[in-house]
């Protein structure tokens, strides 16, 4: 019922009317404000007129529609006092800041102007008898510019606050995506337009790919672009004006567009496309390429968060992987044992950056055999009781590698390695703790091991058919692995066998 729960994410877009409710219970008064503002036109738009009969009509209507602009509300109505309770109502209850409420009574001594005025949250109070045509139209012009201002200010708010949680939120998969989208609507909103628009991102030259092999993505998009494919999105002309501004490396206003180009430093390119831009004003214009330039730098430092951030999961992977090879495991184990990790945490609940964490320290889990010789490690036979002892102390091993770190994700990567030899009942290794003891991550991560290496071949071993896998799962359920995620596995088998096949 709220307008804050009902709307909080949406950013109001305008319509082809501005909605005035009338709130009276003479019919004559909706009647006659009806004719006198019939021709009403403010910023190209006419009126469009919801009437009320009580205080409790009107809230019911308000908390239904989040676009009226004004409401004309009466004092006394079905109580003495019923008009202000419903003011009170609306922004207190509702949390309705945008609405602009104009007062009108037939009986001022009810509701005196001074207390009225200083006591509840509206924007004007009339006497019915000094309400004539001209100072009506006179309100509703004040009331609707002062709404429209409000209604710029909230879409300046919604945009800031997708910017600030993006940079809140700067680890996060999506951060760019939501900066993006912060950066879209402010552009929008600076603008004052609600045109169609959409932000698009461009892998510059790389030691992998050439000028003709660029990849282009969408990051964000709004109006007409929204859950358009590339594809459908470019069309020759929208490619040529794309290439240009590319070629020409500037920010330029071409015919109702504008379209920002900015490159990082880790050359990525960014392209801004904006409709509905070709009568705004040269000031406005140049507040656009001010705010462009800030926006520039801003990507720039995301991208180069992100580049520090996927060189830091390269060598973790790299690292991982060179432990694997001295083992002889199955090619490219430590990165799906890190995918099938992340896809089970977060399918198990864990939060979003819990789970890339998952992703990221798992390549490590068995960085401990780096402390372990030839002859145990490449034993291509069953390892003798004395042998197994001494492979299992790669697990402290691993730890005391990465235990001394204050990083988030090499304290996750010592946690995993420690305890991903555990086992749910109890007779896993080095430490023998059972059940939820075991930290979740080594839970998930010794799960995402075995999966994996029971579907690949490896120097003591064929790989297992999947019907045998599943049956082992099926017999360790609760034994040496968690209940509940190996029916998470087993119940989207497909999905993770995928995983295993797709990275060969």
């Amino acid at each position: 019922m709220k307008f804050a729960q009902k709307k909080k994410e949406e950013i109001l877009l305008s319509s082809e009317t501005w909605k005035i409710l009338i709130c009276d219970d003479e019919k004559e008064v909706h009647t006659i404000t009806k004719a006198v503002l019939s021709d009403f036109v403010f910023k190209h738009k006419k009126l469009e007129f919801i009437s009320a009969y009580s205080g409790k009509e009107a809230i019911e209507i308000l908390s239904q529609k989040n676009d009226i602009a004004m409401i004309l509300l009466d004092v006394v109505m079905e109580t003495d006092f019923a008009g202000l309770e419903v003011a009170k109502e609306i922004r207190e209850s509702l949390h309705n800041k945008l609405i602009r409420i104009v007062l009108r009574t037939g009986q001022p001594g009810y509701a005196p102007e001074k207390e009225v005025i200083r006591d509840y949250d509206i924007d004007d109070y009339k006497e019915k008898t000094e309400l004539t045509d001209i100072k009506l139209f006179t309100t509703v012009i004040s009331a609707l510019r002062s709404y429209k201002y409000m209604r710029s200010l909230e879409r300046n708010r919604k945009g800031l606050e997708k910017i600030i949680e993006a940079t809140r939120d700067i680890y996060e998969q999506h951060s760019l995506e939501k900066f993006s989208s912060g950066v879209l609507t402010q552009i929008v909103s600076l603008l004052r337009i609600n045109g169609n628009s959409l932000l698009l991102s461009s892998d510059g030259i790389t030691l992998e790919k050439d000028l003709e092999n660029n990849h282009l993505k969408v990051l964000a998009s709004t109006g007409k672009y929204s859950k358009k494919t590339l594809d459908e999105i470019m069309t020759k002309e929208f490619t040529d004006v794309i290439k240009n501004v590319m070629e020409n490396k500037k920010s330029t206003f071409k015919d109702d567009a504008y379209i920002g180009y900015s490159k990082s430093d880790t050359d990525k390119v960014n392209i801004i496309y904006v409709e509905g831009c070709k009568n705004i004003k040269k000031l406005d214009k140049d507040l656009i390429e001010i705010f462009a330039n800030n926006v520039s730098i801003a990507f720039n430092n995301l991208y180069l968060n992100k580049e520090i951030i996927d060189t830091q999961k390269e060598l973790i992977e790299t690292l991982g992987e060179t432990v694997e090879k001295r083992s002889k495991e199955a090619s490219n184990h430590v990165r799906r044992v890190a995918n099938i990790s992340y896809e089970l945490a977060i399918r198990v609940g864990l939060s979003e950056e819990e789970a890339v964490l998952i992703r990221n320290a798992s390549p490590m889990h068995d960085v401990g055999k780096i402390g372990i010789r030839d002859s145990i490690l490449l034993k291509p036979a069953i390892l003798s009781e004395e042998e197994f002892e001494i492979m299992k102390t790669h697990a402290t091993i691993g730890r005391d590698i990465l235990g001394n770190s204050h990083r988030p994700v090499l304290k996750a990567a010592s946690i995993i390695a420690y305890e991903h030899h555990e086992k749910y009942d109890g007779s896993g290794y080095p430490n023998q703790i059972k059940g939820d003891d075991i930290h979740v991550y080594g839970r998930i991560t010794a799960i995402a091991d075995v999966f994996d290496a029971l579907l690949n071949k490896r120097c003591y071993k064929d790989a297992w058919d999947i019907e045998e896998v599943i049956q082992h799962f099926k017999d360790e359920r609760d034994k040496h692995f968690d209940g509940k995620l190996v029916d998470i596995l087993l119940d989207n088998i497909d999905f993770f066998k995928a995983i295993v096949d797709n990275d060969q």
